[in-house]
């Protein structure tokens, strides 16, 4: 059963959290560790530079049953951004993304090692993608939410991106968008029913966004 649930800001210290709830649902919302020989990778592109580098933020969702004998605080859910996305894609790619690379043999992409799954991430610790131009248009943040399946569907979503929005009214950043996974037909049925709307209006595009003024409204 949940303790008492909470949200706070995520810290350098929720890192391996982090990392553990992005694998577990790195497979459009469900666990992806069967996909991996390096259970670390997604978390390693989606979530942990969240916590070490310059622009972004995040807020983790806490089931704190620590007021119980033997019992623990758990990080079970996040939400993780940037205010300023090119300057966060700029100091990742000088700081982040080479540190991690060189973390991994070269048989890996090659084939000798690895699955599938790892063979991508490399590929893209190699040449990271950028934001569309429409994106950043739309507005310079972005944001990741993830959240563990038993604890989905119980507004705790909604919550955290609440309150992701209200940091962003407090930076004056007006709006904030999200790059979807296209095999996760709930995350987006989600998101439209917050209020996000796909950046070029059309049904397929998988990249959402949001006005600050205009969540909750």
């Amino acid at each position: 059963m949940p303790g008492n649930m909470t949200i706070r800001r995520a810290t350098l210290a929720d890192a391996d959290a982090l990392s553990r709830i992005c694998l577990l649902t790195a497979d459009a919302g469900k666990s992806g560790e069967h996909l991996h020989d390096y259970p670390e990778l997604p978390g390693i592109v989606w979530a942990v530079p969240y916590v070490h580098l310059p622009t972004t933020f995040g807020y983790v969702l806490v089931d704190d049953h620590s007021d119980k004998p033997g019992g623990s605080e758990e990080v079970v859910g996040y939400t993780l951004g940037s205010t300023d996305t090119r300057k966060y894609e700029e100091i990742a790619q000088k700081t982040w993304w080479p540190v991690q690379r060189a973390r991994y043999p070269s048989s890996i992409e090659e084939g000798e090692k690895g699955k599938e799954a790892d063979k991508q991430y490399i590929k893209m610790l190699d040449k990271m993608f950028t934001a569309p131009e429409a994106n950043i248009a739309f507005s310079p943040a972005h944001l990741h939410i993830d959240i563990l399946e038993g604890y989905q569907r119980q507004g705790w979503g909604r919550k955290l991106i609440g309150r992701l929005i209200e940091h962003l009214r407090e930076e004056g950043v007006d709006g904030v968008w999200l790059g979807l996974d296209p095999k996760n037909v709930n995350a987006r049925r989600f998101y439209r029913k917050l209020g996000f709307r796909e950046i070029n209006g059309e049904e397929d595009d998988n990249n959402m966004g949001i006005r600050c003024e205009q969540w909750g409204a």
